[in-house]
């Protein structure tokens, strides 16, 4: 495509610097609104411009994809995870898809050591209690906790994102286990001091605590099921930064509610913002909204790799995180 002014059109607010920097290079249209477009406005906006950038809010589908007219040339998502894009459709029709790989890998890091921290040391309920005015000062067995150095860490899924886990944890004293698809370099596991499961159920089994960090794909969904979960240690938690499709929702409320596992920490959630009612009434539940990468930092950083991956394709060359479907 021969170097020219493209037409964007972006589907949510996005932090000030990157819409101005887009204005600057694009003829892009903003929304004043930061609510997702529904399945028409998505429709109507790909039929209207060459670049869509969405969002993980926006559900782009083949029958969405198959609406789109031909203009559309490329999907520049804000965000690292494409699984709410039909990349295999888009490609089929034409149109390429890139992503923002790498860029939150710190921050979810962060919120993983917060959950991890916040549900085993009992923080939101201290903060309920000092809000409510109902705390009469310190006693010997009052709010008590559990010590997280030496407990045994063991993560599902050793991308980026668990190996960032790894090493904040390890610093914690922690014992750092992890089940992957493939085996890390042994000179990767040295830095680590991890220990690799090549079976799940038997990492579960043995973990104090389970932290979520794979991806959502059909091979992961409901990874964490009711069978695997019933293997978890009662004394155990459960911490999730990563999709809310990998564990069954339904089966983890049962169990903590029961207590057949001590906590949980979740910062997803299987059907959106639609939360299990009965999970919310737990007190041995941190809920996050989400939050994981929500640092101005990443979010800017999101958006000039967005920038990068339009200007390089309005450049006439192969944009830097273009995702291929082999890459799923």
């Amino acid at each position: 495509m021969p170097s020219k002014r493209l037409s964007v059109t972006v589907t949510r607010r996005l932090p000030d610097a990157v819409e101005t920097r887009m204005r600057e290079l694009f003829n892009v249209k903003l929304r004043t609104e930061d609510t997702p477009m529904t399945s028409e406005d998505l429709v109507a906006a790909m039929r209207s411009c060459d670049v869509l950038v969405p969002t993980v809010t926006d559900e782009i589908n083949a029958k969405v994809i198959g609406q789109a007219g031909d203009r559309l040339k490329l999907i520049a998502s804000y965000g690292a995870g494409v699984d709410h894009i039909d990349v295999h459709t888009a490609r089929q029709r034409g149109i390429l898809v890139s992503n923002t790989p790498g860029v939150v890998t710190e921050d979810t890091a962060d919120m993983t050591m917060a959950l991890i921290l916040a549900v085993t040391r009992r923080i939101p309920e201290g903060l309920a209690l000092m809000q409510s005015g109902d705390w009469n000062g310190w006693a010997p067995t009052a709010m008590m906790g559990g010590r997280i150095a030496g407990r045994r860490l063991g993560i599902l899924g050793m991308g980026r994102i668990g190996q960032a886990v790894a090493k904040r944890a390890r610093a914690f004293g922690m014992q750092i286990h992890y089940n992957n698809r493939r085996r890390l370099r042994s000179e990767v596991e040295d830095l680590l001091d991890a220990t690799w499961w090549e079976s799940l159920d038997q990492m579960v089994a043995r973990m104090d605590i389970i932290s979520v960090n794979c991806p959502h794909t059909p091979a992961t969904f409901h990874l964490m099921n009711a069978r695997r979960l019933k293997l978890m240690k009662k004394d155990a938690f459960i911490v999730n930064t990563a999709r809310g499709e990998v564990i069954d929702e339904n089966a983890l409320t049962r169990m903590l509610r029961s207590g057949d596992i001590a906590g949980a920490g979740l910062d997803v959630y299987e059907n959106g913002t639609d939360v299990n009612p009965r999970l919310r009434e737990l007190k041995n539940v941190v809920l996050l909204p989400h939050m994981g990468s929500a640092t101005l930092e990443g979010r800017v950083e999101m958006g000039e790799k967005v920038l990068l991956n339009i200007k390089t394709f309005q450049d006439g060359h192969r944009s830097p995180d273009l995702v291929v479907p082999a890459m799923l």
